[in-house]
This record gives structure tokens, C-alpha cells and sequence, in this order.
């Protein structure tokens, strides 16, 4: 699980990144992110996540953020430390978060490497 302080949550943080960062979008997902600049204890990328209530309940709501996160940690080796990003997650989620609840694995870790793919975001160099 990801530390709290790699989490954004200010409201703040995410209208500067909405308004000053850059953004790519899937079917599933769109994806903003800001380069910050570097302060001494950073501890790797920060990770904002939007999920709306018309995708569901608060059950729902939470697996699908769980998901997410899941999926960033596994890429967090291969992201610069300095990055806000935050991830929107679309009506059409709903679809892969299902399958994944009976019994397709990876569903939703794809759709977000996909999506950072398609940023430029990850470096196959980093480990």
C-alpha cells in the first residue's frame, strides 16, 4: 500500500495539476500529471485519484481505488520521483473492475499501463 505521503489529497494539488500539467486519456482512464519541482525526502511520484459516485457505491468506489493503486505501485520503479499525477476513472472501468471480480487478473493493471505508456511517463531504464 501506497505511504499516505505519496498520496495527494489537497484540493489545491489537483487544480495545479489540472491547470498547469499535461494529460492523456483511454476509454478507461485519463491521466494528469505535473512535473514538481524536487525537494530533499521525496519518496517517489504522488498519486491523486478521482473516482465519481456515478460509477457506483462506496464498496465499489474503494475497490476501484484500490485497483488503481495497486497498478501505480507496480510501475513506481519505472516513474521519475518528482511526478504529481492524478487518474480520473471513467463509467467504462466499471467493465474491467467486474471481470476482475470474477476471476480475470490484470485487467485494470493494463489499463493503466497502457495509459502510461501512451504518457511517456515510463522509462524502461529505471528499476
Amino acid at each position: 500500500m501506497a505511504a499516505k505521503r505519496s498520496r495527494l489529497s489537497r484540493s489545491s494539488d489537483f487544480q495545479r495539476i489540472y491547470r498547469q500539467g499535461n494529460s492523456t486519456a483511454s476509454r478507461f482512464l485519463v491521466l494528469y500529471w505535473f512535473k514538481r519541482p524536487a525537494e530533499p525526502g521525496d519518496e517517489g511520484p504522488r498519486l491523486g485519484l478521482s473516482v465519481s459516485k456515478k460509477l457506483g457505491g462506496a464498496v465499489v468506489r474503494n475497490r476501484i481505488k484500490r485497483l488503481l493503486r495497486e497498478a501505480f505501485q507496480a510501475n513506481a520503479g519505472q516513474l521519475a520521483e518528482e511526478y504529481d499525477l492524478v487518474v480520473i476513472a471513467r463509467l467504462q472501468l466499471i467493465e474491467l473492475v467486474t471481470r476482475e471480480g470474477d476471476g480475470e487478473k490484470g485487467l485494470v493493471a493494463g489499463a493503466v499501463q497502457e495509459l502510461l505508456d501512451r504518457s511517456g511517463l515510463l522509462a524502461a531504464g529505471r528499476a
